[in-house]
């Protein structure tokens, strides 16, 4: 009997660790289209706005499938969920190296978003269960480092297999999208337990029950959470930082290219970089959240210090209109990078704050909501760059959001304790 518990711990991490993987080929799947845009709209004989509507239909997808798998991952046993959702979304990345119409790239983008948009109900819920308040953040942390790293990986692998021919950069989608496989058999391996269908909540000490709040677990309605101030902050929050980190993802590889001039190999060096700088950010900020909470501050101060660094640092990119190509610049994209990613760790630690019971769908009206608004902006900023030939005014815009979330966040989430930190009960900061 006692030997359960035990064996839950020692897993837990590890599957924490699986879940950066998922994250991985998440974006490594997401990443290949933006890292090649110029040659895709030259090969394709696109506008800047027509790449902008394929971007466009990836995120009304997955704004679609957010709140889709959220409703499902509340239902279903997640073990079992998530594979299927990887499998289908590897399958679509996987296909979209043998396009060859707008039409074919457009729809298995589409497909794309509307599968990747299960990735984050289920890894949410699944770290939501697996650990106590104080420890989301650095495990949030590690799940959204995966973005990073699959963003890291995938400059590196398509400066080794670009070449001058047209259509090189198709094997890559097509090796890309069949790692998911080995993923999926990974995972099954791994949570082949009854230990962990489904898994475990975490069992509260004698203090931690002596000193909540208590607390009706049938007071815990979607209801309650989606009509609470709390949820309110949360959306200005999300919409804010997906719509700046989205912006960066798909058209700097573009800016750096066109607007400022530098070679697609350079390119690929500044991104890779780029890319190092958000894994680093986002993994800071989990650990710099819970080292805050040592020295004596409030879980939820801790993750809003940290959101504000976050969010100051971002900021930096309003320069960008006067910075040419050159040190500067880079320096500037660098904080742009660690602080835009280190933002998401944060803003699911709140998110997970709302319900317990409907964590999936909550977190997917949250995703939906997010994509929804952002989505629609980048055939508008395709058209600018098409009109003015400069994508500096739209990306120095996009990193002012941040703050804005930050602003909220300090001045209208409720000074309450947490609710639903442990099983649905309100547990003091």
């Amino acid at each position: 009997m006692s030997s359960a518990p035990a064996s839950r711990n020692s897993l837990t991490w590890w599957i924490c660790g699986l879940l950066l993987c998922a994250s991985l080929i998440n974006y490594m799947d997401r990443m290949t289209l933006s890292t090649v845009s110029k040659r895709i709209t030259t090969e394709f004989q696109l506008l800047d706005e027509q790449y902008g509507w394929i971007e466009t239909a990836f995120g009304l997808a997955f704004a679609s499938g957010a709140l889709i798998f959220g409703f499902i991952a509340d239902r279903t046993n997640v073990r079992w969920l998530y594979p299927i959702v990887l499998f289908l979304w590897s399958l679509m990345g996987f296909l979209t190296g043998f396009v060859e119409t707008f039409t074919g790239l457009l729809l298995c983008r589409m497909f794309l978003g509307l599968f990747e948009s299960g990735h984050w109900p289920c890894a949410l819920k699944t770290t939501h269960r697996l650990l106590p308040p104080e420890s989301r953040a650095l495990g949030n942390s590690i799940l959204q480092s995966g973005a990073a790293i699959g963003a890291i990986i995938t400059p590196l692998i398509m400066r080794a297999m670009l070449t001058d021919a047209p259509g090189s950069w198709r094997p890559a989608f097509q090796i890309i999208g069949a790692a998911g496989v080995i993923w999926v058999f990974v995972w099954i391996f791994l949570t082949n337990s009854t230990q962990l269908a489904p898994f475990p909540v975490r069992v509260r000490s004698t203090d931690e029950i002596n000193s909540a709040t208590p607390s009706a677990d049938d007071d815990d309605t979607f209801l309650k959470a989606v009509f609470s101030r709390k949820f309110l902050v949360l959306v200005i929050i999300v919409v804010a930082i997906n719509a700046c980190w989205q912006l960066l993802r798909v058209w700097l590889p573009k800016f750096l290219q066109t607007g400022r001039g530098y070679e697609e190999q350079t390119m690929l060096w500044i991104m890779f970089f780029y890319y190092v700088a958000t894994d680093v950010g986002c993994l800071s900020a989990g650990l710099l959240t819970k080292q805050f909470h040592r020295t004596g501050f409030s879980v939820h101060s801790s993750r809003s210090v940290v959101f504000g660094i976050c969010a100051t640092m971002v900021a930096a990119g309003v320069l960008i209109p006067w910075l040419p190509a050159g040190p500067a610049l880079i320096t500037v994209m660098m904080l742009m990078a660690m602080g835009s990613l280190g933002l998401f760790p944060c803003y699911y630690s709140f998110s997970q704050e709302l319900s317990s019971r409907h964590q999936g769908v909550v977190t997917g009206l949250l995703g939906t909501l997010a994509w929804l608004t952002s989505s629609p902006l980048h055939p508008i900023l395709g058209r600018w760059a098409d009109q003015t030939k400069s994508y500096d005014l739209g990306l120095a815009m996009s990193c002012g959001l941040p703050l804005l979330a930050f602003f909220s966040l300090a001045i209208f989430w409720p000074g309450k304790p947490s609710v639903n930190d442990y099983n649905g009960t309100a547990v003091p900061e």
